[in-house]
C-alpha cells in the first residue's frame, strides 16, 4: 500500500476514530457487573463448586476470591496505562509487542464472541419454566439481534438500561440469601472446619483438600469478567484513575453478591445430601424455602439477568471489533465498517450489528462444542496479562500508568501460578479440559498464521487509539515515551 492509499484508508471515510466519552465510573461499573452476572454465576457456575467440593465450596470461592483479588490488580495497572477499547490485545500489544498482542486478539475475539452465544442460551432454561417447551437455540439468536440494536443507542442509555436490569439481579439474590441466613439449619464454623461433600446417592462424606483445592478452577471463572471495564475506557470519563477503579470495585461487589447467596444456601438448606444431589441446586433450595411461586420470580429473574449479560457482552464484544477495524486487521473496507462511528449516538453502530448476527449465528451450535472452544482461551490471556504487567514495569512501557498495583510483583506471581494449575486441572478432563487446550493450541496457531502471512506482507497493521501517533507502526513495545497520568 503506497502512502497515499494509506492515508485514505486512515480518514475511514470522514468518520471519527475516537469514541464518545459519555459514561461516568459508575455507569462503567454497572455494565461490568452486567457483564459478569452474579446471579447466572451463582445458579449455574456455583452448583458445579459445589457438586464438587460440597461444603467445601465456601473454601473455594474465598481462594477464588483471593486470586481474583491479585488479577484485578493486575488489570487496573494495565488498564490505567492503556484504557483502549482494544481491551487485553491492545495492552499486550503495547507492552510484550505486536505478535503477542495479535495472538491474544485472534484468541479472545473468538472466545467472546462464543461466549456470548454460551450466555444466551441459558436464557431458555429460565424463561422455560414459565414458558414450557420453548426452543432454546432460536430463543437465545433472538435475545442476540435485539441485544444488538439495543447496543447500537448511546451507551448512556445503555448503562441505564443494564443498570435496571442489574439492580433485579442483585434483589434475587438478595432474596435467595435471606431465604438461607433467616432459617439457618447448621452453624459456620462446622462447615467451614467439617465440610463434606455428597457420596454416592445420599451419603455425606468428609471432603478432601485436593476437592476445595480443584474446584477452586471453576469458582475462579464465576467471578470472571471484572476487566471488561477496559473495553469501555475510551468512553469513561478520567479514564486512567477511572477505569482502575471501576474493575476494583466490579470485583469486589461481584464476591460478595455471589459468596453471599451460596453460603446462604449451604447453612440454610434442610437436607445438604438433597440439595446436592438435586438436578438444580439453587432452584430445589428456593422451592424448599420460598415455595414454587418463589421459584418462578427468581428464575425470571435469573432470565432477565442473562439477557441484561447479553446486551452487555455485545457492547465489549463490539468495541473489540471497532478497535480491530481501527487497527486495520482486515481489509480495507471491511475495517472502514467495523471502525464507522454511529453520527448520533457515537456507538461503533457496524460492529454491533456483525457481533449481533455472527453471535445469533452460533447459538445454533452445540453447546457442549461451544464449551470446549472457550474453555481455557481465557486462562491464555489472563496469563499473558501477567506477563504484560511485569513486561510493563521492566521495559517502562506502563510507567505512565495512573494506577500502580500493591505488593508488586506478588499478584502477577500468584495469578500465574494459579493458572498454571487451572490449565493442569483441565489437562485431567478428558471431556471438556483437553480437547480445550488443543483447541486453544490450533486457534492461536491459526492467529499466527495470519499475522505471518497477511498482516506482515501487508505492512497495514497498527496500534492505535486515541491521543496516540496514528501514524505510527508499532513494531517493538514502549516505542513511545511514557506520558504522565
Amino acid at each position: 500500500m503506497n502512502a497515499s492509499e494509506k492515508s485514505i484508508d486512515a480518514t475511514n471515510t470522514g468518520q471519527p476514530k475516537q469514541l464518545r466519552r459519555g459514561l461516568k465510573v459508575l455507569g462503567t461499573v454497572l455494565i461490568t457487573l452486567s457483564a459478569i452476572t452474579p446471579a447466572s454465576s451463582v445458579f449455574i457456575i456455583a452448583p458445579g463448586v459445589l457438586e464438587q467440593a460440597g461444603t467445601g465450596a465456601l473454601w473455594s470461592f474465598l481462594a477464588a476470591g483471593v486470586v481474583g483479588i491479585f488479577m484485578a490488580f493486575v488489570y487496573a495497572e494495565l488498564a490505567s496505562a492503556y484504557p483502549l477499547s482494544g481491551g487485553e490485545y491492545a495492552i499486550v500489544g503495547r507492552t510484550l509487542g505486536r505478535l503477542p498482542g495479535f495472538l491474544i486478539l485472534g484468541l479472545f475475539l473468538i472466545t467472546q464472541l462464543l461466549i456470548l452465544a454460551v450466555i444466551a442460551l441459558g436464557v431458555g432454561t429460565y424463561l422455560g419454566v414459565l414458558l414450557p417447551g420453548l426452543n432454546g437455540q432460536v430463543t437465545a439468536a433472538v435475545v442476540v439481534i435485539a441485544s444488538a440494536v439495543l447496543a447500537v443507542f448511546d451507551v448512556k442509555f445503555n448503562a441505564v438500561v443494564t443498570g435496571i436490569f442489574l439492580a433485579v439481579e442483585m434483589a434475587a439474590l438478595v432474596v435467595l440469601s435471606l431465604l438461607g441466613f433467616l432459617n439457618v439449619e447448621r452453624p459456620i464454623g462446622e462447615v467451614l472446619l467439617e465440610p463434606t461433600v455428597l457420596s454416592g446417592q445420599s451419603d455425606l462424606a468428609p471432603t478432601s483438600v485436593g476437592l476445595i483445592a480443584a474446584a477452586v478452577a471453576v469458582a475462579i471463572f464465576a467471578y470472571n469478567g471484572y476487566g471488561s471495564a477496559v473495553y469501555f475506557g475510551e468512553e469513561t470519563a478520567d479514564a486512567n484513575r477511572g477505569i482502575a477503579r471501576a474493575i476494583l470495585w466490579a470485583l469486589g461487589i461481584t464476591v460478595i453478591a455471589e459468596l453471599l447467596p451460596v453460603t446462604a444456601m449451604v447453612l440454610g438448606t434442610p437436607d445438604l445430601a438433597a440439595t446436592f444431589g438435586a438436578e438444580n441446586m439453587m432452584n430445589h433450595f428456593v422451592i424448599e424455602r420460598g415455595g414454587s411461586t418463589l421459584n418462578t420470580v427468581i428464575s425470571l429473574a435469573v432470565a432477565l439477568a442473562i439477557i441484561n449479560a447479553v446486551i452487555a457482552i455485545t457492547l465489549l464484544s463490539a468495541r473489540l471489533l471497532f478497535s480491530t477495524g481501527r487497527d486495520r486487521v482486515w481489509s480495507r473496507s471491511i475495517n472502514r465498517g467495523m471502525a464507522s462511528i454511529h453520527p448520533r449516538f457515537g456507538t461503533p453502530w457496524v460492529a454491533t450489528l456483525v457481533t449481533g448476527v455472527v453471535g445469533a449465528a452460533i447459538c445454533f451450535v452445540d453447546e457442549t462444542l461451544l464449551l470446549v472452544l472457550t474453555g481455557t482461551g481465557l486462562v491464555v490471556v489472563y496469563g499473558s496479562l501477567c506477563v504484560a504487567v511485569l513486561a510493563g514495569r521492566r521495559n517502562g512501557s506502563t510507567a505512565h500508568a495512573a494506577y500502580k498495583m500493591p505488593l508488586f510483583p506478588l499478584p502477577p506471581l500468584i495469578g500465574l501460578g494459579a493458572l498454571v494449575y487451572v490449565v493442569y486441572q483441565n489437562a485431567l478432563d478428558p471431556k471438556i479440559g483437553r480437547p480445550s487446550l488443543i483447541v486453544t493450541g490450533v486457534v492461536l496457531l491459526i492467529a499466527l498464521a495470519y499475522y505471518v502471512f497477511v498482516l506482515r506482507r501487508r505492512g497495514t497493521w497498527e496500534l492505535r487509539g486515541p491521543e496516540e501517533d496514528n501514524s505510527t507502526t508499532v513494531d517493538t513495545p514502549a516505542t513511545t515515551e511514557p506520558e504522565k497520568p
